[in-house]
């Protein structure tokens, strides 16, 4: 068992990769056998890539609020003469997709949240497609993914109600950040420090939901995070290093999500939630006019 990312990287370095410290990690705590966990996984990625097909293919949510951004992405990408990246901007696509189908509340799967599900389902989705990733290599994404939540979740959060949305999005970027650096063949190290790059980029992200709701400004903020996932890897595989070791980052974090003001944990009483248009929204919602 490991507390801390840096008995992460040890246990990474004995088994050979931060997915199979995973593996071997969930196999002695829960007793079930490899196959049988590596078969849940398998149901969490299909569930991931049904949520980014539909989501692309266009829903609008309950609330009519929010839909349709996805299929806007799809079409200004395959016009061609993007500003960013193909790779970034269909993870980016996928992250919105995710996250809309959310909103229509339609099946996903929470990554670690549902308000932050498409930011690990974009990322993977979009560099499965560019680099032809094997299913092995997909499922073993997720596994190092999971292995990152699970030190952030016991160190800090992963809930915006307790640490805003730095604790939702900004952990989900991390997980998605060190799981590509992995997936592109970077090492332990570089996994950790392309972590630690990411929440140091999203510290203080604040959760402001609209009328309460996880649409406005969440669906976007996904976006943010798969975006977010690809620079910090990147960063990382280039030999780039965080100054602050990750494991006092992720303490940082549980720190400032501490002092923040519950008007910025999920309330819907501060931010872009208490904006004039936001409270029209709330009020338009919840008073029928």
């Amino acid at each position: 068992m490991f507390e801390t990312i840096e008995e992460l990287v040890a246990l990474a370095h004995s088994h050979g990769s931060l997915a199979e410290a995973m593996i071997q990690t969930e196999m002695t705590v829960s007793q079930r056998s490899r196959e049988t966990i590596i078969e849940q996984m398998e149901k969490n990625l299909s569930v991931m890539q049904a949520s980014i097909k539909k989501g692309v293919n266009g829903v609008t949510s309950v609330t009519g609020l929010t839909g349709g951004d996805a299929p806007r992405m799809n079409e200004y990408i395959n016009k061609g003469n993007v500003l960013s990246g193909e790779t970034i901007l269909r993870a980016v696509q996928n992250a919105m997709a995710v996250n809309e189908v959310n909103a229509e509340m339609g099946l996903i799967c929470a990554t670690p949240t549902a308000g932050s599900a498409g930011v690990a389902a974009g990322v993977l989705s979009a560099v499965a497609d560019e680099r032809n990733l094997t299913y092995e290599q997909q499922i073993n994404f997720l596994f190092a993914a999971g292995a990152i939540g699970l030190v952030i979740a016991n160190n800090a959060s992963i809930s915006g109600a307790a640490g805003g949305c730095q604790a939702e999005v900004g952990s989900a970027s991390a997980m998605a950040s060190g799981a590509l650096v992995e997936l592109c063949g970077g090492t332990p190290e570089q996994s950790a420090h392309a972590v630690a790059i990411t929440i140091v980029n999203m510290l203080g992200l604040i959760c402001d939901p609209v009328a309460g709701l996880v649409e406005i400004p969440c669906i976007k903020r996904n976006a943010l995070g798969a975006s977010q996932a690809f620079i910090s890897a990147d960063m990382a595989l280039a030999g780039v290093k965080s100054v602050i070791p990750v494991d006092e980052v992720i303490d940082a974090m549980h720190q400032v999500g501490m002092q923040m003001p519950s008007a910025f944990k999920e309330t819907a009483e501060g931010g872009l939630a208490a904006t004039k248009t936001g409270k029209k929204i709330m009020h338009q919602l919840y008073n029928g006019k």
